[in-house]
C-alpha cells in the first residue's frame, strides 16, 4: 500500500484547504440564519413556507453558481456578485431580527473569505 494518498492510481482527490473549510462553514450558517428567519419572522402559514423555502432557494443558488462544479459557469464577477447577494440577505435577515451586530460580523467574515477566495482562484 502506498505511503501518500496522492500516490494512488486513477484517484483524484482535491486539495481542500482551511479556507475551503471555512466557506463550507460560512454557507452552512447562511442556511441556518435563513432558515431561522424564516421560522421566527413570520406567523403561522408563512413561517413554514419561508422557514424551508428560503433555504433551499440559497442552496438552489449555490449549487448552479456558487458550487466546485456549478452547473452553469459564470464569469468570476458575476460568480461573486451571486455570493455577494446571498451574503447580503443573510446579514439583511439578522438585521431584521434586531440582530445587527451578528449580521455585520456574518457579512465581514463573509466577504473577507470570499476576497481569499477570489485572490486564490484568479492565480
Amino acid at each position: 500500500m502506498p505511503e501518500t494518498p496522492d500516490a494512488v492510481p486513477g484517484v483524484n482527490r482535491p486539495n481542500i484547504t482551511p479556507l475551503d473549510i471555512i466557506r463550507a462553514v460560512i454557507l452552512v450558517v447562511a442556511i441556518a440564519s435563513v432558515a431561522l428567519w424564516g421560522f421566527a419572522m413570520w406567523t403561522f402559514p408563512w413561517n413554514i413556507v419561508l422557514g424551508i423555502g428560503s433555504p433551499l432557494l440559497v442552496l438552489l443558488v449555490w449549487a448552479l453558481f456558487l458550487s466546485p462544479r456549478p452547473v452553469l459557469t459564470l464569469h468570476p464577477f458575476v460568480r461573486a456578485a451571486v455570493e455577494l447577494l446571498i451574503y447580503v440577505g443573510v446579514t439583511l435577515a439578522w438585521w431584521s431580527m434586531d440582530q445587527a451586530w451578528v449580521g455585520l460580523g456574518f457579512a465581514v467574515v463573509a466577504v473577507t473569505s470570499g476576497l481569499f477566495a477570489g485572490r486564490r482562484d484568479l492565480r
